[in-house]
């Protein structure tokens, strides 16, 4: 199946070569071309070109794209789309002035949701994510990263593991595992947060692996929650599985997880709305992709990560969207492109790139996805009709996506 885009208003993100990341002053660049047609076959890109010289060859449909721009979907990398019921009431709780800290302390926040998803049969919580699921793609997320966590117990967390699973076999696009266990204390182990975390090491994280339910690990290295210590344990006993790291750090305290994270060589550190001069110098010369969640910080009312200095620094930035049901219920990330822009200080060409090209090395895809290259799959957006790629994030309140196709289909 042959498919020919033509007068394409302006295609973008088009790499003829293949690259992982794009870091410091690169973000500002979106390589492009103007009036541009693009070939698909099957499920990948075939070739692309200017209007200028356009292919003479038979295909199977062509798609008139004059007025429209295409771009690669996003790439999510930092999602809880697995989760059961919702917390709106607390939502009301913040409106009536308790913060996110005081309602987890009194068995909310993401207690709340364990409890819930600990009572919802296994079935439900896949229909309930698959929703989630499908209302996301079609906003234009062609790559995704889902976590467990909201689980607690090793029933609740292997179910929440199975169900991501299921998903991956059910949808045709990338969706990568993380297993975090250690996302909250549980109730029962507040007095005892060490037995907690054995349990996590020697019961759950045996089974996530001899199952082949995940392929990342992730804690919440935070005040109130796990620490560092924790940390440095969890990830060295992942170590032994294969699995990766993939850390929460640097929400509401910055306590030394950014390092611990680059000690262990984690594919990505995330939330980092709290940053000093340590956390920003132990991320050069190193590998790990720093992540931010701009809706969260909207939701909770809680500092957006310092972009610019992280920029400034010659690091790379990705964009998610932590889609959960506590702090951030929303999977959309054409928002958090346009609050990249709008309270980051970010410009249209770094939040694009935050979310496509380096949002893919953020789940180990960049060779396949994030970028408009020969070879690649093809999963990528066609707007409407639409000024230029600045109007995706200036009209924060419009959804300017005409189409959305992954692995060469419409969705």
């Amino acid at each position: 199946m042959k498919l020919l885009f033509s007068n394409i208003k302006e295609l973008l993100q088009v790499r003829e070569e293949t690259i992982l990341k794009v870091s410091g002053a690169d973000m500002k660049k979106l390589p492009s071309i103007k009036n541009a047609w693009l070939l698909i076959e099957d499920d990948k890109i075939e070739a692309y070109g200017s209007m200028d010289n356009p292919p003479d060859i038979e295909v199977d449909e062509k798609i008139d794209a004059s007025g429209k721009i295409i771009l690669p979907t996003w790439c999510d990398s930092h999602t809880h789309i697995v989760y059961a019921g919702n917390r709106e009431q607390e939502f009301a709780d913040r409106i009536n002035g308790l913060s996110y800290e005081e309602i987890a302390n009194r068995g909310g926040g993401i207690l709340n949701s364990a409890k819930t998803l600990q009572e919802t049969p296994e079935e439900e919580v896949y229909k309930q994510s698959a929703k989630r699921l499908e209302e996301v793609i079609k906003l234009g997320t062609g790559a995704v990263e889902i976590k467990s966590g909201y689980g607690l117990t090793e029933e609740a967390e292997l179910k929440m593991l199975r169900v991501i699973k299921k998903l991956r076999e059910n949808y045709d696009l990338p969706i990568k595992s993380t297993f975090l266990g250690a996302h909250a204390i549980p109730k029962d182990y507040k007095e005892r947060p060490g037995e907690y975390m054995d349990l996590v090491i020697k019961e759950i994280l045996p089974k996530v692996a001899e199952q082949d339910l995940a392929e990342y690990i992730d804690i919440f290295c935070e005040k109130g929650y796990f620490t560092v210590e924790d940390t440095h344990k969890l990830l060295s006993a992942a170590k032994e599985y294969g699995l990766k790291p993939k850390i929460h750090v640097n929400q509401f305290n910055a306590i030394g997880g950014v390092k611990a994270g680059v000690e262990h060589n984690a594919l990505s550190v995330d939330h980092l709305e709290v940053m000093n001069d340590e956390d920003i110098d132990v991320l050069k010369n190193s590998e790990t992709m720093p992540v931010a969640l701009p809706s969260c910080s909207l939701f909770l009312s809680i500092p957006y990560t310092p972009a610019r200095r992280i920029l400034d620094a010659g690091l790379p930035l990705a964009l998610a969207t932590d889609f959960n049901p506590g702090s951030t219920p929303s999977g959309n990330m054409n928002l958090v492109v346009s609050l990249a822009c709008i309270k980051m200080k970010m410009t249209p060409e770094e939040a694009i790139n935050a979310a496509t090209i380096n949002g893919a090395y953020a789940m180990e895809l960049s060779e396949t996805h994030g970028s408009i290259s020969k070879g690649k799959q093809a999963n990528f957006i066609l707007t409407k009709e639409i000024p230029s790629y600045t109007y995706l994030p200036y009209a924060f309140g419009t959804n300017s996506i005409e189409s959305v196709y992954v692995n060469g289909k419409l969705v």
